[in-house]
């Protein structure tokens, strides 16, 4: 015979060696007495002997019946609680949830959050991480983080995003000497020709000059300040890190900058779904 038994097969044979009555069995399994009876029928056909003695009054266990419940039982109990376990950490409220942010303006909306993601998930761990502009994605892929909260667009087939909260003007930052930095507003086309430093997060500009590299925000307002480049921020920047060494010139033609959450698409569960929910002021799900 195949060495393959159906689940459906495991389930009779499990609950009628714990029942012994077909009736019982048959409730317990929420089908007919007639087809737990077809079932035991059907695996005995298979095996070659019988696996239950039956009476009109009594049913009992045959020795190789015996054997191959002992057999069968702990790999059909392992995978139930394999099965409930994955169940839980996707529908549980306990359990761990790490939400990372990006910038001071997705501080904020994390921060307003957090309270209202603790009275609804008591049960749940909660760690919020500050992250850099260059690594945060990986961080996000790795696992090390189960929800990013940053700009957009961060896009990917394993990425799922959730609703925008908050959007917001570009501003220019630039040394506070640069000839840029007096206008009151300055366009794309003003760009061409100047040195951009290079960030994994910004606005692409076509004909300006690559400038030096950074990481983290810090490394790019010290280089602006130094003159070795300009940079395009959120027009939060300018009420978080106002320098008197930097101007920040609203860039009037450039597209909405738009902020909201991020998760891996295979590590949604409750928690994910939760913190989503408590981001947007929405009821939990």
């Amino acid at each position: 015979m195949g060495a393959r038994m159906e689940r459906h097969e495991v389930e009779a044979l499990l609950t009628l060696a714990e029942e012994l009555h077909f009736g019982r069995t048959a409730h317990r399994l929420h089908v007919t007495t007639g087809r737990v009876s077809q079932t035991i029928r059907h695996l005995e056909r298979r095996v070659g002997v019988p696996l239950f003695e039956r009476t009109s009054r009594h049913v009992s266990l045959t020795p190789i019946g015996r054997q191959l419940v002992d057999d069968v039982r702990p790999a059909y109990e392992q995978l139930r609680a394999g099965l409930a376990k994955a169940i839980e950490a996707g529908r549980g409220h306990d359990g761990e949830l790490t939400v990372g942010f990006v910038g001071a303006a997705a501080a904020g909306v994390v921060v307003a959050a957090e309270k209202h993601f603790r009275e609804t998930f008591p049960g749940c761990s909660l760690r919020l991480k500050e992250m850099h502009l260059g690594d945060a994605p990986k961080r996000l892929r790795d696992g090390e983080i189960d929800i990013m909260v940053g700009c957009f667009p961060l896009t990917g087939r394993d990425l799922s995003t959730g609703p925008v909260l908050l959007t917001e003007h570009w501003l220019l930052a630039a040394p506070a000497d640069h000839h840029l930095a007096r206008r009151s507003g300055v366009r794309l086309a003003d760009l061409a020709g100047q040195t951009f430093l290079q960030a994994p997060c910004g606005l692409a500009f076509e004909g300006t000059k690559p400038g030096p590299g950074a990481e983290t925000f810090q490394e790019i307002l010290t280089l602006v300040s130094a003159g070795k480049g300009i940079f395009a921020v959120g027009a939060h920047t300018a009420r978080f890190h106002d320098r008197p060494d930097i101007a920040y010139v609203p860039i009037l033609d450039a597209p909405v900058l738009e902020w909201g959450p991020v998760w891996r698409t295979g590590n949604e569960n409750a928690r994910v779904r939760g913190f989503v929910d408590a981001l947007t002021g929405a009821p939990p799900r």
